[in-house]
Parts: structure tokens; C-alpha cells; sequence
């Protein structure tokens, strides 16, 4: 049983919670590891896949914002889709993830991906065992296309413990900034923890290949478990060394310029004094 919320501050394996500032300061460190990665990635024409599974508040968004923070939204990009409309559901099941595949040069996060069959929509009824055990049957070739087209492919999951998931569920329900991330289908997936289990090895056992293997990261302590995914990540993107040119940034030849205005004023400034 995990001891959340411990005066002692310690993490279910006994190592004590890593504070703000340290997290931080290791975040600062990787974040422009992964710029260079970026960089090098644009640099040799690769495609770069990231798929995020786990269960409902295990921590995918926050770590996929740690990722992508500082780097060139243009290049790098997220992928959340929402369920399926009447037409996708009508297509080849991995259609719809296809159209958002990278390109040379990009990186694609997906928050959740094509193994929602596997997990929220075999659990939830969304899905019957036939069309699940057609995903599962499919997705190693599917995922060999992938690879052997040369697209680089990462898959995590990211795994949290039930008492700490009711911890976040309850934190989601009291923060109004929070609460959309709350859904009847999270509620009720807090009394199928145990047949989320059961499907996520199901999954594993069918899709745990050489050329697509599953990384599993421990989120019961989410700053912790951001470093750990980030650390690995960048430790499996190939290395390729890549020259930085420094731009030149001469002085302007005349005094800064105040921007002007003519035809719209722009609005007064915030006050902070609440009158509307």
C-alpha cells in the first residue's frame, strides 16, 4: 500500500519525494538535451514516433508538456484525439492515427494512440473481444511497417498505483481548472483498476516485439517519473552530432522605435484591481 501523503515525504520504494527545485533543475538540464535532440532530428530527416499509454491520470499530459515546453511546436507536435466520429468508425481501424504519423524532420507525442482498443475500449465494452483480438493480432505488423519504413518508434506506459489515482481523481474533482479532465468513463474506471490490469498484460504479451518493445515507467511520483521517461528517451534517440550556427545580431543603426498606433488603440493595460 502506497503511503501518499506521508508527513515523511517518501514514495511507495522508500526514496524520499524529489522537491520542486531539484525537479527543476534536472528538467532545465534534459529540456536542453531534448532541444539538441530536436535539432538533430531535423537536422538527419528522421521520424520520430512517442506513443503515452497508462491509465487515467497517470501523468501522459504533464509529461508530454515537459517534453514539448521549449521546442518548436512546428516541428514537434501532440496528437490527442478524441473517440472516433461515424466515419472513422467505418475506416480501417489505424486510419485515423495514420494521417498524423511525422514526417522528415518531425516528432509526433501521441496522448493515447491506437492501443485505446486494447485498454479503455476493450474494458469499457467499446469494443467486443473479437475486434479486440484482431487488434492484438494486427498490431505487430502493423507496427513492423512502421519501423521497417524507417520511423523511429517509443512506446511507455506509464503506471500508478490505486490509491494514488484516487488521490488525483480527487484533486482533478476540487480544482476547477482541473475538472475537465474528469469524465463519466474515468469514474467509472475506478471500479475496473484490476481489469485494466488484466487487459494492459494482455496488451504487453501480444505487443512486446523486438523491433516495437513497451517501456514501462513508474508515476507514482510523477516529477520523478518525467525524469526517468525523458532520461531514456533521449538515451534511445541515435546521436548524431549536429554544428549550431551562431547568428549575428548587430546593433540597430538608429535608436529603438516606439510602436504606433493610428486606426485601433490597443487595450489599457491589466491593474490587478478586479473593476470590470
Amino acid at each position: 500500500m502506497p503511503h501518499t501523503g506521508s508527513k515523511l515525504g517518501r514514495t511507495r520504494l522508500g526514496r524520499t519525494k524529489l522537491g520542486h527545485a531539484a525537479y527543476a533543475a534536472l528538467l532545465d538540464g534534459m529540456q536542453e538535451e531534448l532541444s539538441m535532440m530536436a535539432r538533430r532530428v531535423a537536422k538527419t530527416g528522421a521520424r520520430v514516433l512517442v506513443l503515452f499509454e497508462g491509465r487515467d491520470t497517470a501523468g501522459k499530459t504533464g509529461v508530454i508538456h515537459a517534453i514539448s515546453e521549449n521546442l518548436n511546436p512546428r516541428q514537434v507536435r501532440t496528437v490527442a484525439l478524441d473517440k472516433p466520429g461515424l466515419r472513422e468508425q467505418g475506416q480501417w481501424y489505424f486510419q485515423r492515427y495514420v494521417a498524423h504519423l511525422p514526417a522528415a524532420g518531425e516528432i509526433v507525442l501521441f496522448d493515447r494512440s491506437w492501443y485505446n482498443r486494447a485498454g479503455v475500449e476493450a474494458v469499457e465494452g467499446f469494443a467486443d473481444p473479437a475486434q479486440v483480438r484482431a487488434f492484438l493480432a494486427a498490431t505487430p505488423t502493423f507496427e513492423r511497417l512502421l519501423v521497417d519504413d524507417g520511423l523511429i518508434l517509443f512506446k511507455y506506459w506509464l503506471c500508478c498505483d490505486q490509491a494514488e489515482q484516487e488521490r488525483r481523481f480527487a484533486k482533478r474533482r476540487n480544482d476547477p481548472s482541473k475538472s475537465w479532465k474528469l469524465s463519466p468513463i474515468d469514474v467509472a474506471a475506478r471500479h475496473h483498476y484490476d481489469a485494466y490490469t488484466k487487459a494492459r498484460e494482455t496488451m504487453l504479451a501480444a505487443t512486446h516485439t523486438p523491433h516495437a518493445p513497451w517501456t514501462l515507467v513508474d508515476f507514482n511520483e510523477q516529477r520523478r517519473g518525467r525524469l526517468t521517461l525523458i532520461r531514456n528517451l533521449l538515451d534511445r534517440v541515435p546521436d548524431t552530432r549536429v554544428e549550431l550556427a551562431t547568428l549575428d545580431l548587430p546593433g540597430l543603426h538608429h535608436p529603438p522605435h516606439h510602436e504606433t498606433f493610428g486606426v485601433i488603440e490597443p487595450l489599457p493595460p491589466f491593474d490587478g484591481g478586479g473593476a470590470h
